[in-house]
């Protein structure tokens, strides 16, 4: 388990986190949400230990943090796999040296076991036989796909997921959904998603964290999320939920466009 513990992080005059209270369930999924700015991803960087708090702290496992020592900390990363927002994948590096890279860096494997785990990973995700291609040469989509090959690629115990579908189409975005689920299922994953899509809450959560003005607002399940009557929960969902659909009429008038036009 990873429980959060009134955590608060300023960055100068700007006080982004104020007191955060949290527990992630080994094995649960937890979806956090919350206006943009309200810290969701600064809450993210604590837990895998890119940024200390200012006070409060983090039990790894029932290991406090802020007791850790940098060599402690990077130790606790080797069981977090990370899915970054932009897929973060190196450029000048082909699919499969992305996806290999923490193989490489981390474990005593020779290259032909790190090709096998890179082929594994990748078909586990959908991507079969791409190891040659280039980052430049994958839609947004694959890239997220590849990039959640790479967070899994050690076999880690945890997955932390920065906004996974965000510039993504709905069906893409539902793929990745399904990938999140399926990973949890199969790898039996602690899983921590960030998401501004109100639709991947009620399909991968367990349990849901809505952050508000820096503090920890709402702590449920979806359920419980859905049938409360508070207001600002209300208008965070009656809002997201009209972006939602908003985003989903575009993509249906992009397509439409296209096929016009290929007639």
């Amino acid at each position: 388990m990873i429980e959060i513990k009134n955590i608060t992080k300023s960055f100068g005059s700007k006080q982004v986190l104020r007191g955060v209270d949290m527990n992630i369930e080994t094995g649960k999924t937890l979806v956090i949400i919350g206006r943009s700015g309200c810290g969701k991803s600064v809450m993210l960087k604590h837990i895998v230990g890119l940024l200390r708090p200012d006070s409060g702290d983090i039990l790894f496992e029932g290991r406090s943090m802020a007791a850790m020592k940098e060599k402690d900390i990077y130790e606790m990363r080797k069981k977090i796999g990370f899915l970054f927002q932009g897929a973060a994948l190196f450029d000048s590096m082909d699919v499969g040296e992305n996806v290999g890279l923490a193989l490489k860096e981390n474990e005593r494997l020779s290259q032909k076991e790190i090709d096998k785990i890179v082929a594994e990973k990748l078909e586990m995700v959908g991507l079969p036989g791409i190891e040659r291609m280039k980052p430049s040469d994958l839609s947004g989509g694959m890239k997220k796909r590849v990039s959640l090959a790479r967070a899994i690629s050690t076999n880690p115990e945890y997955i932390l997921y920065d906004e996974p579908t965000t510039g993504l189409d709905p069906v893409m975005s539902d793929q990745i959904d399904d990938l999140i689920k399926e990973l949890a299922t199969k790898l039996k994953v602690t899983s921590i998603v960030v998401t501004h899509d109100i639709f991947s809450v009620y399909d991968v959560a367990d349990h849901v964290a809505m952050m508000h003005e820096g503090k920890t607002y709402f702590f449920g399940t979806p359920q419980q999320l859905v049938e409360t009557q508070d207001k600002v929960i209300r208008e965070f969902l009656a809002r997201t939920d009209k972006e939602a659909h908003e985003a989903v009429e575009r993509e249906l008038e992009v397509e439409h466009e296209r096929q016009a036009k290929g007639k």
